[in-house]
């Protein structure tokens, strides 16, 4: 839900990986709604695009289930890509249902909407019906077995419906290589830290089971057949909207909070320079600020 770079995203819905707070299990997602929002919204394009290439293959669906939804940016577009369907956000922050359920009555789909409040992917098993495609944003990687939790949607399907997990890419690039002031080259550290801090957040969950990322792999063990994988892109060139920039600036001071204790003395002054509204050389002000992000979809079909 958070960003996931994890830099705020869930989470890009949550964070992406990078962002989330350091004692994962006591994070406060209602309190990132916000950032979850604007994040999401700024990603819109790309999970425009991403819904799309799987309207190709999910004709119809009558029920599709946002495992993970967060505040609901991305139920609300899949209630916009499939007007039959009817749309189930499940989250374990009952604030965060409550702002996907104001949106999809904003969207004007209110009426075939509903939202299940509890952990994954236990409540998963409190559906009604089986599901004809369950889509996951970074919600898997939050769960200490993930092949189990892989088995657990599986089992939510009807036959013939879709797995569609969203995990991995590559982490957002927002600024040159050299920014004019600190050693060029941050945002790769950063990276290497969030790396680092993602793993930690693995092993620190409860059952956590070392995996091999193959995603394709570990979607046929959890028992689908036809994966396929797709990256979708965005790319907003400087210069950007407001609201990306609003976004790269909570990104950027996320990443300060979280990650600067682990960053050397350099790149934390960097930081503090980068997230100062009254650096003329800040994020706020820089003519050169981008948002360049890349996101895989995995998708499988569990046999009729």
């Amino acid at each position: 839900m958070a960003h996931h770079h994890h830099a705020p995203g869930h989470d890009e819905h949550r964070h992406e990986q990078g962002q989330h707070g350091h004692e994962h299990e006591h994070l406060d997602w209602a309190e990132l709604a916000p950032l979850l929002e604007s994040q999401a919204e700024v990603f819109t394009p790309l999970y425009e695009r991403a819904l799309a290439w799987l309207a190709k293959e999910v004709t119809e669906p009558g029920l599709i289930v946002d495992a993970g939804s967060g505040p609901g940016v991305i139920s609300g577009l899949f209630a916009e890509t499939f007007p039959g369907a009817r749309i189930v956000a499940v989250d374990g922050s009952e604030p965060l249902l409550q702002r996907a359920r104001a949106r999809a009555e904003r969207l004007g789909a209110g009426d075939r909407f509903a939202t299940l409040t509890g952990d994954m992917p236990g409540v998963l098993a409190e559906l009604d019906y089986p599901a004809d495609l369950l889509w996951a944003s970074r919600s898997i990687h939050h769960l200490g077995d993930q092949g189990a939790a892989l088995a657990a949607c599986v089992e939510r399907l009807a036959p013939g419906g879709t797995l569609a997990v969203m995990e991995g890419g590559l982490p957002p690039r927002f600024l040159p290589r050299d920014i004019g002031f600190g050693r060029p080259g941050l945002q790769a550290r950063i990276d290497a830290v969030e790396a680092d801090r993602f793993t930690r957040m693995r092993e620190e969950l409860s059952g956590s089971v070392a995996q091999v990322e193959d995603w394709p792999a570990m979607l046929t063990a959890a028992g689908l057949h036809h994966t396929r994988s797709r990256t979708f892109l965005l790319d907003l060139p400087a210069p950007v909207p407001e609201r990306a920039r609003a976004y790269v600036v909570e990104s950027l001071t996320r990443t300060r909070d979280v990650l600067g204790e682990h960053l050397d003395p350099g790149d934390r002054a960097t930081l503090d320079r980068l997230v100062d509204p009254d650096d003329p050389a800040s994020a706020h002000h820089r003519p050169d600020v981008f948002v360049l992000a890349a996101h895989t979809v995995h998708s499988g079909v569990r046999p009729v």
